[in-house]
């Protein structure tokens, strides 16, 4: 069995594994099955919470692999506001791992997150890509990065002590369909295509963006995040390594992109006050193009004019 924990991403991850033929997969999420983006009939879906033990267990037991994708975070507005929450995941992946333990689950994947890198590695938008080793000396987001960076030692000592295979990706700010893209967990391409389809559906061309919009990113499309998320599991990589697009693009330039793509021009509002997190955050992809011979080769335009429509679609729906 195979067992995805949590929303977006796992939701596209149960697609993809039963697009490959699997039949034996249960899907999780602290959520009401009405809520989920996605749900499949052919799949075992549970509705749990998993910083508890005996959901853990109870997630966990038959599975021969599990992909822990759980975890109480959102966007910077979210991560920034809600440190003791994002904190608590530590819970999620303790008791997953002391389940998967218990029930000799044969893999474990644990989705790790860009967070982790030390702040003083990031204060300018002209960033060096992040490699690796650049977690430490230790200097994480505060909250959220610090429980990533916690997990993932976790995975490390069970791996090393009780001999559990555990695999570790740092995602960056993955984005696509079937996503988040209001009420106050969104990331910033989800957010901005609701910003602009607002902005084209009310017929007021303007736009409030977080920070000088001279922040730097770079984004990951959904589907490079699965393939990516698959070969780690499945490579013989024992320490974290990144999992990011290295297209790296300025906050005013991703509203540029979506602009395109609506066929409008927006008046630009710069809220300074507003959560902005790090000045630069980029992907260095050496290792994974050494290990893997790979990398996420997404185009960010690509990638968005997918994402633009789906959400298009739910808010001329809700509409």
């Amino acid at each position: 069995m195979n067992n995805a924990v949590a929303g977006f991403i796992g939701g596209h991850l149960v697609a993809d594994l039963l697009r490959q033929g699997h039949t034996d997969v249960r899907a999780v999420d602290l959520k009401p099955l009405s809520d989920w983006h996605q749900r499949f009939s052919a799949v075992e879906n549970l509705q749990l919470d998993l910083q508890e033990r005996p959901a853990c267990e109870q997630a966990t037991r038959g599975a021969h692999i599990v992909y822990n994708l759980a975890a109480d975070m959102g966007g910077m507005g979210f991560i920034e506001n809600n440190r003791a929450l994002c904190m608590l995941s530590v819970l999620i992946n303790t008791h997953l791992l002391m389940a998967a333990r218990k029930f000799d689950v044969r893999r474990f994947f644990y989705a790790s997150s860009a967070c982790v890198y030390a702040a003083d590695k990031q204060t300018s938008p002209e960033v060096i890509a992040l490699k690796e080793t650049d977690a430490y000396p230790a200097m994480p987001e505060d909250g959220y990065g610090w429980e990533k960076l916690f997990s993932e030692r976790m995975c490390r000592h069970f791996r090393e002590d009780f001999g559990l295979a555990t695999r570790v990706a740092r995602y960056h700010n993955v984005y696509g369909p079937h996503g988040t893209y209001d009420g106050g967990r969104e990331k910033a391409p989800a957010a901005i295509c609701r910003k602009v389809i607002q902005a084209k559906l009310s017929g007021r061309h303007e736009i409030e963006i977080w920070g000088d919009g001279h922040q730097t990113r770079s984004f990951m499309y959904i589907d490079d995040c699965l393939k990516g998320t698959e070969a780690i599991l499945a490579s013989d990589i024992l320490e974290p390594i990144n999992l990011g697009s290295n297209e790296l693009v300025t906050i005013n330039r991703l509203v540029d992109i979506v602009e395109e793509i609506a066929g409008v021009k927006l008046k630009r509002r710069y809220n300074l006050k507003a959560p902005k997190g790090v000045n630069g955050r980029n992907s260095d992809n050496t290792l994974i193009k050494r290990y893997l011979n790979w990398e996420p080769k997404t185009r960010l335009r690509d990638g968005l004019e997918k994402t633009y429509g789906w959400i298009y679609d739910q808010m001329t729906k809700r509409a």
